[in-house]
């Protein structure tokens, strides 16, 4: 058997994977009918919409099979994502690379695979929309663009998860986005005893701004913020915008201190942009930090209120 190779640029296509918080989501409707009509269209046993993670591949639709993942080093598609184009194998059984594999050998007994790769907007190719026959078999042509055309269609569903996701003028989380990569998070600190930190950010005289230099300049200050945001704090802290001038980011494994340390690295970074943009105002904000204490904190919610009120109070403090 062969391990599916690694991607060149597998932490990009990681990121991107991540960013569509879909792994580990509900079935929906909208991938289920692409892999019934898979299924019935070829006349197949099992039809997926496979998504490769780190270590495993995840089955964001699974139509005829029991299991919602199985590891990656043993993943068909694994091997779809490396190039291009479909990866086609007529009989798995006297195919080198899958003959001894557990899911030939064992359930579900694969021999015939097809899977096109789903590509991000991006272009990164995150996964599969795939079909699997325990029989050999080929696919002609006119088959093959019908699987290709289903495909271009779980893609563009992937996208609109993507963008309801997302901030539109800064490209990081939105508020939908923030809350359910959090919700995950605090779910997780609370199991391993993690620290976590909340950070609540509001810009200082955002009005002004806008008033002053007109609201392209204003749109152009969230985009700097969101940028020094991005190059501040860590790929594992989650950052959002949660609307107008406000903004939040998720800590994870960091206490209060850490906390208050990158908040310090923010507004050096921030001042020295600045400096350089030119831009006759300067970025500042007030930020509310707590650290998440699971007994006191029993939603987001919770933990949100407690920044909010703490950025408040600094806000309201600042020399006028």
């Amino acid at each position: 058997m062969k391990t599916p190779a690694v991607p060149m640029d597998e932490q990009t296509r990681l990121k991107t994977l991540e960013s569509l918080n879909i792994l580990d989501s509900l079935p929906e409707e909208r991938f289920d009918r692409l892999t019934r009509i898979a299924r019935r269209l070829f006349r197949v046993p099992i039809a997926l919409v496979s998504l490769v993670d780190q270590n495993r591949q995840w089955f964001k639709s699974c139509a005829g099979l029991n299991v919602t993942e199985t590891d990656r080093d043993i993943s068909f598609c694994g091997h779809a994502i490396l190039d291009d184009v479909p990866l086609i194998v007529p009989d798995a059984s006297l195919d080198p690379r899958f003959a001894d594999n557990p899911l030939v050998v064992a359930e579900p007994f694969i021999r015939f695979y097809a899977g096109c790769p789903l590509r991000a907007p991006n272009g990164q190719r995150l996964g599969t929309l795939c079909i699997i026959d325990s029989k050999p078999r080929e696919l002609c042509a006119e088959d093959l663009q019908i699987l290709q055309d289903l495909a271009v269609m779980a893609e563009r569903e992937m996208a609109s998860l993507q963008l309801a996701t997302l901030d539109e003028l800064t490209g990081i989380s939105n508020r939908r986005g923030f809350r359910m990569l959090a919700d995950k998070a605090l779910q997780m600190a609370s199991r391993r005893n993690m620290s976590v930190s909340l950070l609540l950010c509001d810009l200082n005289d955002f009005k002004t701004i806008n008033d002053t230099y007109g609201h392209a300049e204003g749109d152009r200050a969230l985009i700097a913020f969101a940028e020094q945001l991005k190059k501040v704090f860590r790929d594992s802290d989650i950052i959002a915008r949660l609307g107008g001038d406000e903004f939040v980011v998720l800590l994870t494994g960091a206490c209060s201190a850490d906390a208050q340390a990158a908040v310090a690295r923010l507004r050096e970074a921030l001042h020295d942009d600045c400096a350089a943009a030119a831009s006759g105002y300067e970025i500042s904000f007030s930020c509310g930090e707590v650290e998440f204490q699971p007994e006191r904190h029993l939603s987001l919610d919770d933990l949100l209120k407690d920044g909010d009120a703490q950025m408040y109070k600094q806000k309201q403090s600042r020399p006028r």
